[in-house]
């Protein structure tokens, strides 16, 4: 069996840190506030720092190999958003173009939304939760018009500052 753990472990790197007798309060205490040097102290993870992260020893006896993977980058992460197999982009654009409707995301609205889950730090999951907030309203809405030709997210969209673009088919027509 081929256990396979990721995960931010929030708390790690102090127990690795003191353990390679790094000090991590005081004067003569290393920046281990920052990210650069929380990553390279993760890459020293041994399986004692799991065990006084608060894992059983059984379950660490199953992780052979330990390696510290680096955070997402925000073009990663719009290429998540848009070009993967189950890319969430995709998936609402074939649900609505069930309903008739295309939906029209635009590169600002996706940056926006990789650059919000970049700061909140959680990786991709970040990204599910934040675009299905904004396209909860929409997939209600949608549905039971037949008016509705396009629907447009833009950043203003994503930073709440306004409501998704709703074009109706006549407006499109008309122009």
């Amino acid at each position: 069996i081929l256990f396979i753990c990721g995960g931010a472990f929030v708390g790690l790197d102090k127990i690795i840190s003191r353990r390679l007798g790094n000090k991590v309060l005081g004067f003569h205490a290393t920046d281990g506030g920052s990210e650069v040097a929380a990553r390279e102290t993760l890459r020293h993870t041994e399986p004692e720092d799991l065990l006084a992260f608060g894992m059983i020893p059984e379950f660490v006896g199953r992780l052979p190999i330990v390696t510290a993977l680096d955070g997402l980058t925000e073009d990663e992460l719009m290429l998540i958003l848009t070009e993967t197999r189950n890319a969430m982009v995709k998936q609402y654009t074939k649900l609505l173009a069930m309903e008739g409707v295309n939906l029209v995301v635009t590169r600002d609205a996706v940056r926006a939304l990789a650059q919000q889950a970049v700061t909140k730090g959680t990786g991709a999951r970040a990204l599910r939760s934040m675009f299905e907030k904004i396209m909860l309203d929409v997939m209600y809405e949608v549905p039971s018009r037949e008016d509705v030709a396009d629907v447009v997210i833009n950043r203003a969209v994503v930073e709440g500052k306004r409501q998704p673009l709703i074009r109706r088919k006549q407006d499109k027509d008309a122009a």
